[in-house]
């Protein structure tokens, strides 16, 4: 949208524009601060809020209370306990070009003569948050909410390894900063939610705050967030008297700090961070939206001061959105392991964000309906979080006269089945069992490592396997002869015989392999593992209900209800005893191992940490599990034993202020020998 030039507006088309704005702009913030489900770019919020902003300045008498100006993030989630903020944790201003920065840079000098340095640190895109220490114990964290008034997520944000939860010196300090989602994490999450068919995050910093607001702090953890401290609530609390000394003094207390910061002398040295940064930001694990100038000086911070809303003495230069057009071709639809059919957009070949871009996730039928995307539509594309490419919206002036709604899918692209629209779920799926699609994945998901480990049979092959018509399913992979696989393109005598050997020895895994490698919905390796441990062998599971299910520690009803589901139907009984006729194993391990009672580990509490050399952590865990052992990842009063790698850290402390046995690995090694 084009606004109108501020200088051409009375007062009256003023108001108008106004009331037009507030109303947008209120509604965007909902989506972005409180439902964590934005549905406009920052761009284009940023490009309205600057247009109130500039009519507010020159009318400052039509200024209301409910107007975004006037406020700081968003309301408070009911679902949370409260906490004041003693001082308000305030929101920082935007400028969009250096011409805008020298202006600001201009007006600090004006107002304080004496400023000569700046701090310069990334804009971080995450969720501002509050940490609270006595003699050095984390206490309380916090949710910036409304800038007086947050929410209490202390359980939550004690999951994240980031946060430390002792400091390197017993003082009282409040310490803020932000909370986000490594791009690597946001992938991963929206690939496992989209598998699950629930909508995927807009970008890591919604998907950041959504997983800080869970009610669940085992979900939180699940998530993997870091956070970037940078600031402090009292000076006081501090012996730094420069932003710059303050952030060195923040790591030297524990935190994890941005060491990417940098002080400058005067606007080109600005310029020429603004400019290093922009460039390096797609190649940064974390997501920037831009660069925080600051004072450098705290004191002249303070003799700046702030306004209702923002601080004076630092300003925020968001980088331009990159933006491209490219013309649909078509709509291709996929299926995946657990019948989920995803739309992706597949379009004229574009360069964006340091990369070509020919294909754009749609999500689901959904989406496609609310943006109203066609085929042979001219979209603007950009990346989600720099990463994941997005449509926009589509160009209307380019639309084709005879275009035409697209249709939603009736039939499985791959089995012909009817497609199904779940309630509760935003997916479209396909129900069919014997679906090929899904019984391919299915298959490389059962070879997984974390599932039965079947080494050497990866995507290619399973691919082969299929066009050949060797395999229909998980368990006619334990049908597959030596004949089958010497046909198989760049197969010998040797590899043929490693992928029969590799495929034989997985029948002597335990239970929860083969649970989690099944795919059961919202079943991952600790809840197989459970599962498997409560109930012993296959045929218990089949003869349960939910509710017996759900009764174990750490499983709830979403989970025993998928594993009730699974087991009921008959395509998966016949499943299981075909695996059973090819001498699968179908009990759970550590109750069938006639040396568990007699060996050191039974029943002992076990942490393992630090770098490892000669195992991986989870080779360890699961033979530790296998001899009765109880492996957990925190050092308590009821810990037994403690494994140690190189650089370990924190938890060697702790088991050594509660007389922790600690083993190194090699003495771990020498023991495990034995049995």
């Amino acid at each position: 949208m084009d606004f109108i030039s501020i200088d051409q507006l009375d007062k009256n088309e003023a108001k108008k524009e106004i009331d037009m704005l507030i109303p947008k702009l209120n509604a965007w913030s909902q989506e972005y601060y409180e439902n964590d489900n934005p549905s406009v770019e920052d761009a284009t919020y940023d490009k309205y809020y600057d247009q109130l902003l500039k009519i507010e300045n020159k009318f400052p008498e039509l200024i209301i209370d409910n107007s975004p100006s006037q406020k700081v993030g968003g309301k408070v989630n009911n679902d949370f306990n409260k906490v004041v903020h003693d001082i308000p944790m305030l929101s920082l201003g935007d400028v969009f070009s250096v011409e805008e920065l020298k202006l600001f840079l201009d007006r600090l000098k004006k107002s304080q003569p004496l400023s000569e340095q700046y701090n310069c640190e990334l804009k971080i895109d995450g969720l501002a948050i509050s940490l609270i220490y006595k003699n050095g114990k984390l206490i309380q964290g916090s949710t910036r909410g409304n800038g007086q008034i947050g929410e209490d997520i202390t359980n939550n944000l004690k999951t994240i390894k980031s946060i430390p939860k002792t400091l390197n010196k017993a003082i009282d300090i409040e310490v803020r900063g932000e909370c986000y989602m490594p791009k690597s994490s946001f992938l991963a999450l929206n690939e496992q939610r989209q598998a699950e068919g629930q909508a995927p995050f807009a970008n890591p910093r919604n998907a950041a705050a959504g997983s800080l607001r869970q009610l669940d702090p085992s979900v939180t953890k699940k998530r993997n967030l870091s956070t970037f401290m940078y600031n402090v609530s009292n000076y006081n609390d501090i012996e730094a008297d420069t932003q710059s000394g303050l952030l060195k003094e923040l790591t030297e207390l524990g935190f994890n700090v941005n060491q990417e910061f940098k002080v400058a002398d005067k606007q080109t040295d600005i310029d020429q961070y603004i400019n290093q940064y922009q460039d390096k930001r797609n190649d940064l694990p974390y997501e920037i939206d831009g660069i925080v100038i600051k004072e450098n000086q705290l004191n002249l911070q303070s003799l700046i001061g702030n306004t209702i809303k923002v601080p004076k003495w630092a300003i925020a230069y968001k980088f331009p959105p990159e933006e491209v057009y490219t013309l649909i071709k078509d709509i291709e639809w996929t299926v995946g392991r657990t019948g989920v059919v995803t739309p992706t957009a597949v379009m004229n070949p574009v360069q964006l964000a340091g990369s070509t871009v020919s294909r754009a996730s749609l999500h689901n039928f959904d989406y496609i309906k609310k943006k109203d995307i066609r085929i042979n539509d001219t979209v603007k594309l950009y990346k989600a979080g720099d990463i994941i490419p997005e449509i926009e919206s589509f160009d209307p002036s380019k639309r084709p006269n005879d275009s035409k709604k697209y249709i939603i899918p009736s039939e499985c692209p791959s089995c012909g089945s009817d497609l199904v629209h779940l309630q509760d779920e935003v997916a479209l799926r396909c129900i069919n069992p014997k679906c090929p699609a899904q019984l391919y994945e299915q298959i490389n998901h059962f070879a997984s490592r974390n599932a039965m480990n079947i080494d050497g049979l990866g995507p290619k092959i399973i691919n082969q396997l299929f066009e050949k018509k060797l395999v229909n399913d998980v368990a006619s992979l334990y049908t597959l002869k030596f004949e089958d696989l010497i046909e198989l393109e760049k197969f010998g005598e040797k590899s043929a015989n490693n992928l029969l050997g590799s495929i034989n020895d997985s029948k002597n895994n335990s239970l929860e392999r083969l649970i989690f490698g099944l795919g059961i919905r919202n079943v991952g390796t600790k809840a197989a593992r459970l599962i498997a441990e409560h109930f012993n062998n296959i045929e218990n599971i089949i003869n349960t209900n939910s509710q017996e299910i759900e009764e174990i520690d750490s499983i709830g009803h979403t989970i025993a209800e998928s594993v009730f589901t699974y087991f009921n139907k008959e395509t998966s009984k016949e499943l299981i005893n075909e695996l059973r006729s090819n001498d699968v194993n179908l009990k759970y391990l550590s109750e069938n191992n006639d040396n568990i009672v007699d060996n050191y580990f039974n029943q002992k509490t076990v942490v393992i940490t630090g770098k490892l050399i000669d195992m991986k952590r989870s080779e360890i865990s699961d033979w530790l599990i296998k001899h009765g052992a109880n492996v957990t990842s925190t050092v308590s009063k009821k810990t037994d034993l403690l494994i140690v790698g190189k650089d370990a850290g924190s938890k060697l402390a702790k088991a050594k202020e509660l007389s922790v046995t600690i083993w190194n690995e090699n003495q771990f090694i020498n023991e495990m020998n034995k049995y």
